[in-house]
């Protein structure tokens, strides 16, 4: 066997992880977690279950960005042991395992140089996003439908906490619309580049056999903000509506009047949210994404900066970000990025983190210009 030499690379190596130390802060981030354990430490704490949660979610993020960072720490320097029992014992299957680490360290550390760009008002906070069909008609709904399942298996993959609010199923096929949530660090900043319209070409399974379908549908992330940030709105500016929970076809999934829209009069915003059994859980929580989407529209208006966030997506020709061509030949590629994969499957089945990755240095250079 021949001697491995990963000595270059693991000094590579270790010199991006100490830029990312330093960017992320290790001490700010120890001083986070010991004020945030203290919080959580109150004996009194759960007698406010909304803080209480806030809390412990906020606790448990920053534990989880600390353990990441120490861990790859931990990973370099198994790594260099590996190295050298390999080459001591010319263990061929030890040498595969130390290729296999370099790797997926070397993927774990371009995710976290990714990540320390993210450096937004909101980035850190949680992703609502919201899935709309858009033309097209019963593909686009099924294109909806592969989008939804497409961020449900990124989050997967990822070990991010994905609750589904909401789901407006389509008659014939897919969904009309979709909200859930993402819960964990960074997620807004890192999702948020994959708002706008996506475009899917293929052979439709619904029309004329051997015609291509062109269909779109709009993808809006905003951030999930903290209590304190929220605004004020008067009752008065709300229609609240109140229905059943159903499934696909209109099956009833709840025999009772669970489900809550929320329509902002003034704005015409409308939240709908149907995930809990109590109406009263219903309401809290469309009402927590309904303030989110009312700020985010007040500081677009007072920053004058139209699509920095949630945007306008009209979600039809000219205004497509991505496309997912399955037919004459097979490829997703990003428009704005150029970043392009030949495997649409692998894309639909959660791997994104390409066409993040890309996004996310796209959209830093373009506000340095």
């Amino acid at each position: 066997m021949d001697e491995l030499d990963f000595s270059t690379e693991i000094a590579g190596l270790r010199s991006t992880f100490e830029d990312i130390r330093s960017v992320v802060g290790i001490d700010r981030l120890e001083a986070e977690i010991a004020d945030l354990s203290e919080q959580a430490g109150v004996p009194d704490l759960w007698d406010d279950t909304e803080k209480a949660q806030r809390v412990t979610s906020a606790l448990s993020h920053r534990q989880a960005e600390l353990a990441r960072i120490v861990g790859i720490a931990n990973r370099l320097d198994d790594l260099e042991v590996m190295v050298e029992l390999a080459n001591d014992e010319a263990d061929v299957a030890a040498a595969d395992e130390a290729r296999a680490e370099l790797k997926a360290i070397e993927k774990v550390l371009g995710e976290l140089e990714v990540q320390t760009l993210l450096d937004g008002e909101y980035d850190p906070r949680p992703a609502v996003i919201t899935i709309r069909a858009g033309a097209g008609g019963v593909d686009a709904a099924d294109f909806a439908d592969m989008l939804f399942r497409m961020y449900l298996r990124f989050a997967e993959k990822r070990g991010y906490k994905a609750t589904v609010m909401d789901t407006s199923y389509a008659e014939e096929a897919g969904i009309k619309s979709a909200t859930f949530e993402i819960d964990a660090p960074y997620a807004f900043g890192t999702l948020s580049v994959e708002a706008g319209t996506h475009r899917l070409v293929r052979m439709s399974p619904f029309g004329a056999a051997g015609k291509r379908q062109t269909s779109f549908a709009a993808v809006e992330v905003i951030p999930l903000l903290e209590e304190a940030a929220v605004i004020d709105i008067p009752e008065s500016d709300i229609r609240v509506d109140v229905f059943r929970s159903s499934g696909p076809g209109g099956q009833s999934v709840n025999t009772t009047d669970s489900a809550v829209r929320l329509t902002h009069i003034p704005t015409g915003t409308v939240v709908s949210m149907q995930n809990e059994k109590s109406q009263i859980q219903n309401r809290a929580a469309a009402m927590r994404v309904l303030q989110s989407r009312l700020l985010i529209l007040e500081k677009e208006k007072e920053a004058a900066v139209k699509k920095d966030l949630a945007g306008v997506i009209t979600a039809s020709w000219g205004d497509q970000m991505r496309s997912y061509v399955l037919a004459p030949y097979q490829m997703v590629k990003d428009l704005r990025t150029e970043y392009e994969e030949g495997n649409p499957s692998k894309v639909f089945d959660g791997d994104l983190d390409g066409f993040i990755a890309a996004g996310i240095k796209w959209r830093k250079r373009a506000v340095n210009d």
